[in-house]
């Protein structure tokens, strides 16, 4: 029977499965996106989510299944390769290219029609491109770039910069401008919210629901998959909303709705698959017994000691037998549950929280900003941080959240104001993005090198981390998920009594960062979190410091649930 036709403008997966030298990455997964579906990929570090996308793009060929997308299909890799020495408006203008050529080709056509009125190919051709050139937005592609580059907070940045002097959170911005700007059929989208602040994910969202075409996005931006996504994908098979049937995961099952839909199904299917492998358990036990305890009854069979030896031998025979059948019947049950068994819900990679540290019992102020400013980058900050206190800072891209920490940590000295710390505190800091010298070095042997006393330290996998295998890979053959719990994993082994966290939750797997939400509100030390994750800012109850641009007065300080002057938390 032939298959039915593909539609032009959806992206199918039939089942693919690709390998990696020692290990199998995705296994018969099948999955179509409609025009106008937004798909939302989730599932644990490594699981998947960007060689699915790769596959989608054509950049992997798949070992098994095909691949059938749109004509034009655009991905936004989580790690840009811009050419450093262009600059930010060839990258703009080679995104429209196709459009602005529609310009340069009707001109063409209008010249040829006026040496030859009479020439019905060249004004049919016209027409056609006329059309091409309306439906493309030719007469607003201006307005359109603007539009683009100021929604994503890029409106400021001036086009002759070279790409090689602007910031990673700007790049990785602009590529994004540049696909929307393309606009391709299909969108390929991994991690499309890092380095976004609110007006830009809400833009981005914006956008997306006005596509006509097949949207693919992986992301841990749950806020963002709860806005954006018609439907959620778990590539983890153990955490997946299908798993009550208890048989082998299959990857690719879609969940409608956002996130939240998607949390309710995960965990309605994990209570039915727990409830049903209980009692699966409960039954094997009831037949194993059956089979050990009339199996000894056999050869204890008695009959009434009035009968005469006959009589007692045909009793004992007959209840041998009834035995024995009751043993065989048990047996044939407790084979036909072994082949069909449930397996136990897996229990995923568990992050074991962070431990206390030596100064716990400290008290009193750590750190007091006192108009603190770096000239460009960070307004005029005031600042009282005290021992225990958790410090939720926000504010839009290019304020300053990142410096303020580098002040926080002492690796950078205010142009004017101070910066006064206690005596002898130590801080432990999280960098937005991981600088690892040499990405041959195993995980393992990377993240021992950052400790003070690597020998007593635990593994990765004693963290809830990483797994043992790949904490033997080399950093650059991991996920930048993976790589990030590396770089997590040094403050955790070896916590200090004040934690400076810049978006801690960057390409990490949801439900690790869920588990790290928890483990800092556990954690007895100071914490300081910057970041643009909503889902975190709109569940905190701590202290909040906005950030305002550099020119817009001083930073304001409050509790993040009553201070007037600090932006609501959404």
């Amino acid at each position: 029977m032939a298959s039915a036709p593909q539609h032009p403008l959806h992206l199918r997966l039939d089942g693919v499965g690709v390998g990696f030298p020692g290990r199998r990455v995705l296994t018969d997964v099948s999955l179509t996106v409609p025009a106008g579906a937004r798909i939302g990929l989730i599932g644990e570090n490594g699981a998947g989510k960007t060689t699915l996308l790769h596959l989608a793009a054509g950049l992997l060929v798949p070992a098994t299944g095909t691949v059938h997308r749109p004509g034009r299909t655009g991905l936004l890799r989580q790690q840009q390769d811009l050419p450093a020495r262009v600059t930010v408006g060839e990258v703009v203008e080679d995104a429209v290219a196709d459009v602005r050529a529609l310009e340069h080709r009707l001109a063409a056509l209008a010249a040829g029609i006026a040496q030859a009125p009479d020439d019905l190919a060249t004004a049919d051709a016209y027409d056609t491109v006329l059309r091409d050139a309306e439906r493309q937005g030719l007469w607003t592609l201006d307005a359109r770039i603007e539009a683009v580059l100021g929604g994503l907070g890029l409106g400021g940045l001036p086009r002759d910069r070279r790409i090689g002097e602007v910031s990673g959170g700007q790049r990785r911005r602009l590529a994004l401008a540049a696909l929307l700007l393309a606009r391709p059929a299909a969108l390929l989208l991994d991690e499309p919210t890092n380095h976004l602040d609110d007006d830009a994910v809400d833009f981005l969202v914006t956008e997306l629901a006005g596509r006509r075409g097949p949207v693919l996005m992986a992301s841990h931006d749950r806020w963002f998959l709860d806005a954006a996504a018609t439907g959620v994908v778990d590539l983890d098979p153990a955490l997946g909303p299908d798993e009550s049937a208890g048989g082998p995961a299959r990857q690719g099952t879609v969940s409608t709705g956002g996130y939240s839909a998607y949390l309710d199904r995960r965990e309605a299917a994990r209570r039915r698959w727990g409830e049903r492998f209980a009692a699966q358990q409960e039954e094997r036990q009831r037949l194993q017994e059956v089979v050990d305890v009339s199996g000894r009854e056999i050869f204890h069979t008695t009959a009434p000691k009035s009968e005469g030896r006959i009589t007692r031998k045909f009793y004992s025979d007959r209840a041998a037998k009834t035995i024995g059948g009751r043993v065989r019947s048990a047996r044939q049950r407790l084979g036909a549950l072994e082949r069909t068994a449930v397996g136990a819900p897996p229990g995923p990679l568990r992050f074991a929280g962070i431990p206390g540290t030596a100064d716990d019992a400290a008290a009193g102020t750590l750190l007091r900003l006192r108009g603190a400013a770096v000239a460009g980058r960070l307004a005029p900050t005031d600042l009282v941080l005290h021992a225990g206190d958790r410090l939720l800072v926000q504010g839009p891209n290019g304020t300053g959240k990142s410096t303020l920490l580098s002040l926080l940590a002492g690796e950078l000295r205010p142009d004017a104001g101070t910066v006064e710390r206690r005596g002898g505190a130590v801080v432990a800091r999280l960098a937005q993005e991981d600088d690892w010298p040499d990405l041959a070095v195993p995980a393992g042997t990377a993240y021992r090198a950052r400790l003070r006393d690597p020998a007593r330290a635990p593994t990765l996998r004693d963290l809830g981390l990483l797994r043992d295998e790949d904490a033997a890979r080399p950093l650059g053959e991991l996920s930048p998920g993976q790589r990030r719990r590396v770089a997590l994993a040094a403050l955790v082994a070896e916590p200090a009594p004040l934690l400076l966290l810049d978006e801690p939750t960057n390409h990490l797997s949801l439900a690790l960062a869920e588990e790290l939400e928890q483990a800092l509100e556990d954690f007895p030390g100071t914490v300081v979190l910057a970041t643009h994750d909503r889902w975190i800012r709109r569940r905190w109850t701590g202290r909040v410091l906005s950030v305002p641009p550099t020119a817009a007065g001083t930073s304001t300080v409050g509790h993040g649930t009553t201070l007037e002057g600090v932006q609501k938390l959404a």
